[in-house]
């Protein structure tokens, strides 16, 4: 049976991924994204709603489908400050899940990050912990959390030490007890979010880097 797709964060690292991938999936009838600025795309199966994140009910009724694929993010030199960082990485995301929730999405994908937890001392990681944790208390049918570790891929803005981090990652990580932590092709987290999104599962699931890797 086809089916509707939403995504916030189409136009980030694994959100574009996501929008090619989920257009050529036979399953999936209609692409629906969500951006600040226009985002074309040359399938005729995607279809983009330009809207202000800080207004999203005025949007609510666009946040009707099936799978709701969560990926907005930011960094805090990009944001500005700790406080813009979290309003792009936690209000605006769970605002999104709750108008989706509300509309009766049955399936929730968010990327989170290896290491999330709300009480981490590292402000992103402890952000990334609120964020499932807030979400995990919507009615969604099911809610499958997924936590990579560093994202390999061409990004729009150059991240200094997100690019040496991809060359010194995979040798730290050779050693026991690190490649949980390994860098990981955004292109490959989006294939298993697709993957997982096609099976029957569990109502709450969280897969690890390990298992993004299978």
């Amino acid at each position: 049976m086809a089916r509707k797709a939403l995504i916030i964060g189409a136009t980030g690292l694994i959100g574009r991924h996501l929008t090619d991938q989920l257009a050529a999936a036979g399953e999936i009838d209609e692409v629906v994204t969500f951006t600040r600025r226009p985002f074309r795309h040359p399938s005729p199966k995607v279809h983009n709603h330009v809207v202000d994140f800080s207004r999203l009910d005025d949007h609510a009724a666009q946040f009707t489908g099936d799978l709701l694929f969560s990926c907005l993010g930011t960094t805090r030199k990009q944001a500005g400050s700790i406080a813009a960082q979290r309003e792009v990485d936690v209000d605006f995301q769970l605002h999104a899940a709750k108008l989706a929730a509300q509309n009766g999405v049955a399936h929730y994908l968010l990327v989170s990050s290896s290491g999330a937890n709300p009480q981490s001392g590292n402000a992103y990681l402890r952000m990334k912990g609120e964020l499932e944790q807030q979400v995990m208390a919507l009615p969604f049918s099911r809610i499958s959390i997924f936590r990579p570790s560093l994202l390999l891929g061409t990004r729009d803005h150059l991240r200094p030490a997100e690019k040496l981090g991809s060359w010194l990652l995979p040798l730290l990580c050779a050693l026991p007890g690190l490649r949980r932590y390994r860098p990981i092709p955004a292109e490959q987290v989006a294939a298993k979010m697709i993957a997982v999104s096609r099976k029957a599962g569990p109502p709450v699931q969280a897969y690890t880097l390990d298992e993004l890797f299978h």
